[in-house]
């Protein structure tokens, strides 16, 4: 199986989840993205052509990358896992130091439609970055807190 993976804010595109796809035998795309040096607007774009360019059957994102993999999946209808997902990035970023302009994070969240059935999120319940799991479990309804885990 071809699974599209997108790390998190100042992660690396061999995250665990990268790892543990591949040890399972799946092809795996997972890019580098540096958060810091493009705009919300780029990132997005840039996903949506390796997205195009590789055709994978399943979208996986950890963190911030799972906020991308969430707007991925709306745009090609593709069954998606989020893990531990920063949903509200205009609330974490700037406290984990980020510069860039919050408010195209801001409207690109005002694009995520309510049809999220093909959705899954694993949270791990003692994350020491994202605090805002309920919001996480209201909005996606296939959703499993991890109570130990982070």
């Amino acid at each position: 199986m071809k699974i599209l993976n997108m790390h998190g804010y100042n992660g690396s595109s061999e995250n665990t989840a990268c790892t543990v796809l591949k040890q399972l035998g799946h092809e795996v795309i997972s890019p580098q993205i540096d958060y810091d040096a493009k705009t919300p607007s780029r990132i997005h774009r840039d996903l949506k052509n390796i997205f195009n360019e590789n055709k994978p059957d399943y979208i996986v994102g950890t963190s911030l990358g799972g906020f991308f993999a969430l707007l991925l999946s709306q745009e090609f209808k593709k069954p998606t896992v989020l893990v531990s997902p920063c949903l509200c990035p205009y609330i974490t970023l700037p406290e984990l130091g980020y510069k860039g302009n919050i408010r195209t994070y801001m409207k690109l969240f005002g694009s995520i439609p309510e049809d999220l059935r093909n959705i899954s999120a694993v949270v791990g319940g003692m994350d020491e970055v994202i605090k805002y799991h309920g919001f996480t479990e209201n909005l996606i309804e296939n959703c499993h807190i991890v109570p130990d885990g982070r």
